[in-house]
């Protein structure tokens, strides 16, 4: 091989070798960049392998705080716990198991259901809460409205009494209440009112609130129905 042809041959390797370099180097970078976005630049649904445009579409401001929230609180989870999920009902309550989930499968959980809270338990257990506009299905069976023992408008689980309040709205007027109802309508508060459904609750509830007991006027007045 004579001179000029081995420097062309020389140039041709080095040509290659630089394209391989070159090559390595745009590779070297690009998997830089991927690990840098992944661990801090990326969204945290990313980081969490939820495509952003996934996870944020369609979700109102609260479901995106709540979302937040919810991978904040899973930075401090790295193993598998029991989950349950808690139906809050404007009446009652229900809790049921989800079994053992994983910080990915509960993050997975939160995004499919953006309205639920996350929250993690003293011991350790990882409770998802669902608020319901509804009443639970045993309240629909046993809810009745009455009158507690300091004048209160209260929520009672099938009787009235102290052990039996499920919620407690607002004090009552009682002077004032029973000088502008019809006598039958205050003897079925007295024996508790019967509701079955939402728009029963809400009915019970704007009926007796214009007779509830505002801050300023909390004074004698204030009678217990007896």
């Amino acid at each position: 091989m004579n001179v000029q042809s081995f420097l062309r041959h020389l140039k041709r390797k080095l040509r290659w070798r630089r394209g391989w370099v070159t090559f390595g180097a745009w590779l070297a970078i690009c998997t830089t960049g991927w690990l840098l976005h992944t661990a801090g630049y990326l969204p945290e649904a990313a980081r969490f392998g939820k495509p952003v445009k996934e996870t944020f579409a369609n979700q109102t401001p609260t479901d995106q705080n709540r979302f937040n929230e919810a991978i904040a609180t899973l930075k401090g989870i790295t193993d598998s716990r029991e989950t349950y999920l808690l139906k809050s009902y404007l009446c009652g309550e229900e809790r049921q198991g989800l079994g053992l989930k994983t910080p990915s499968q509960l993050l997975s959980e939160q995004t499919k259901h953006p309205e639920w809270t996350l929250s993690v338990g003293a011991g350790g257990e990882v409770t998802f809460t669902d608020e319901i506009e509804d009443l639970s299905p045993e309240c629909k069976l046993k809810a009745v409205f009455g009158i507690d023992d300091n004048g209160n408008l209260s929520l009672f689980n099938g009787t009235l009494g102290k052990d039996h309040v499920i919620r407690t709205f607002f004090q009552l007027n009682i002077k004032y209440l029973e000088s502008s109802l019809p006598v039958e309508t205050v003897k079925q508060l007295q024996h508790g009112i019967r509701i079955s459904d939402v728009d029963e609750y809400y009915s019970v509830l704007s009926t007796f609130s214009e007779y509830a007991i505002q801050d300023s006027e909390r004074n004698d007045d204030a009678v217990i129905m007896k």
